[in-house]
């Protein structure tokens, strides 16, 4: 289930975006940025609708996932 961005609190937001952006360990190139950068980029992604809050009902936990990686998954079924 997708979960609108405007509907979750902003400080459960920004821990959301925060645990992903620590947890996929993601690489930003040759310049090293830091926590509060890449959560500004997580977070203009999910505003703009390129990545989207995504909750599993199997997992009973909320990812976030790049809209394109969805729209794949989707339709494999």
């Amino acid at each position: 289930m997708i979960i609108p961005v405007s509907e979750i609190a902003t400080d459960t937001l920004m821990n959301i975006i925060e645990g992903f952006v620590l947890r996929e360990g993601t690489e930003y190139g040759s310049v090293d940025c830091d926590l509060a950068d890449k959560v500004d980029q997580v977070l203009q992604q999910l505003k703009r609708g390129e990545a989207l809050l995504v909750y599993s009902e199997l997992h009973e936990s909320v990812n976030i996932v790049p809209k394109d990686q969805l729209a794949a998954t989707q339709e494999e079924y």
